[in-house]
């Protein structure tokens, strides 16, 4: 009967999708890396670290501000994201995610990360 248990919990554990949510405010002089430098240098943690995944960007904020996607330390794309947008952003796995903030104020966003089904 434990065992059976056990087996129930275990499935449902890895069932079970992970989402990592982080809310940061962005002062004007401070650019955020959120994840590619690896453990103890992200912002964030992302889950799905070492393969391609989506970041959920969103703008909680009454500034707007830019984010940066970089790998090997050439800028791929830069997008602003708007007062209370949120956009979903093709992160591939050798990618950089930065927060750039608004020089005229503070921002503030939230990220989150999705699996690519």
């Amino acid at each position: 009967m434990n065992r059976l248990f056990l087996l129930f919990c275990l499935t449902f554990v890895s069932a079970y999708e992970v989402h990592a949510q982080t809310t940061f405010v962005l002062e004007p002089s401070q650019s955020m890396i959120m994840t590619g430098k690896g453990p103890g240098q992200d912002a964030t943690i992302n889950p799905y670290q070492g393969q391609d995944c989506f970041a959920i960007v969103e703008n909680i904020g009454d500034r707007q501000f830019t984010v940066r996607i970089q790998q090997d330390g050439k800028i791929i794309n830069e997008i602003t994201i708007l007062k209370g947008e949120s956009k979903k952003i093709k992160l591939l796995k050798e990618q950089e995610l930065y927060l750039d903030p608004n020089p005229k104020g503070t921002a503030k966003a939230s990220v989150d990360y999705e699996k690519i089904k």
